[in-house]
């Protein structure tokens, strides 16, 4: 019988994010700004998923996120999973779930919209959660996945 050998190391708490699409994790990881972190991070890309084929994954010790950190996750990486670490064990599992409505995350690319005119914040209400597809409420701009960028 093979002995798997472990790809990535384990930490002792913190948080895991995984199944990130390889073409999204390094766009996960600015968003998070990661590179200020001065705790331990490991970053595993194009690793093998049963799921998925290929699949990123990102480990921070000694970190948790707020809601606000976890809906830019999920606008860039819909489908991940967080694993909550404790003590070298998975405590609580997490799907990042896209939010209905999201403010002041995400710049509307019309330049003529109020919100790129006047000091106030963004507001998009999702029209299509599989494909993360935001629609402005202010100029009803509509915004594939793609082509997010985030404030």
């Amino acid at each position: 019988m093979k002995k798997k050998e472990m790809l990535v190391a384990a930490i002792r708490n913190g948080i895991v994010i995984d199944h990130i699409p390889p073409t999204k994790l390094f766009k996960v990881a600015t968003l998070l700004q990661l590179d200020e972190f001065d705790g331990r991070i490991t970053i595993g890309n194009n690793l093998l998923s049963q799921s998925y084929g290929r699949k990123g994954v990102i480990k921070i010790e000694d970190k948790s996120f707020d809601e606000e950190e976890l809906n830019r996750i999920a606008l860039v990486a819909p489908n991940v999973r967080l694993n909550i670490i404790k003590d070298y064990e998975v405590v609580e599992k997490r799907q990042v779930v896209v939010p209905q409505e999201v403010v002041g995350l995400v710049r509307c690319p019309n330049p003529k919209c109020i919100t790129n005119n006047e000091p106030m914040r963004t507001r998009f209400r999702v029209i299509d959660v599989a494909e993360c597809t935001l629609r402005c409420c202010y100029c009803e701009r509509k915004l594939a996945n793609e082509r997010i960028e985030l404030l």
